[in-house]
């Protein structure tokens, strides 16, 4: 149990250190966090045509109201909660990467609806936006990591526990 506190702690301490660093920054966090905005207007635009993506920015037309994904509104700390409890974990490289790769997977799934819901509830009503973005939303994603890694232990194989008794 020690080792998967310490090397957990470790992964963690690691990867938000790289992750604040200007080039990491710059080169991979800001192209991301756009991405998430163009992949969350494309699959709005199925039933809105009216949201347009400007960088990393959702808006209602050009000039209308919208919201900015920026850091720690695009699940990158989810996920890199996710990746450090996985490789603390005692398990075979090929189970890590999976389960690291069907983790993001879930977490961004999630992160998508998440920007979807938060647009439409500006929309709406800022009251329920400020709610559900400052309270239920970030709570929701990081139990989405917890979740994914507790179903990922699950799926794990057992290791072999030896012939097992007789029973009489």
């Amino acid at each position: 149990m020690f080792r998967f506190i310490a090397l957990f702690l470790g992964c963690l301490l690691a990867s938000f250190t790289i992750e604040l660093l200007q080039p990491v920054q710059q080169h991979v966090i800001l192209p991301f966090t756009g991405s998430l905005a163009h992949i969350a207007v494309w699959l709005m635009q199925l039933w809105d045509h009216n949201v347009v993506a400007q960088a990393n920015s959702m808006r209602q037309g050009l000039n209308g109201p919208g919201i900015e994904i920026v850091a720690g509104c695009n699940g990158v700390e989810a996920v890199l909660i996710l990746i450090s409890a996985v490789i603390a974990f005692p398990a075979p490289w090929k189970h890590k990467l999976f389960g690291i790769g069907i983790g993001f997977v879930a977490i961004q799934a999630l992160n998508l609806v998440r920007i979807i819901s938060l647009y439409y509830l500006l929309l709406w009503n800022r009251v329920w936006f400020d709610w559900f973005h400052l309270y239920l939303w970030q709570a929701l994603i990081i139990l989405d990591a917890l979740i994914f890694w507790l179903i990922w232990l699950r799926w794990l194989p057992r290791a072999d526990a030896g012939p097992r008794a007789a029973t009489a």
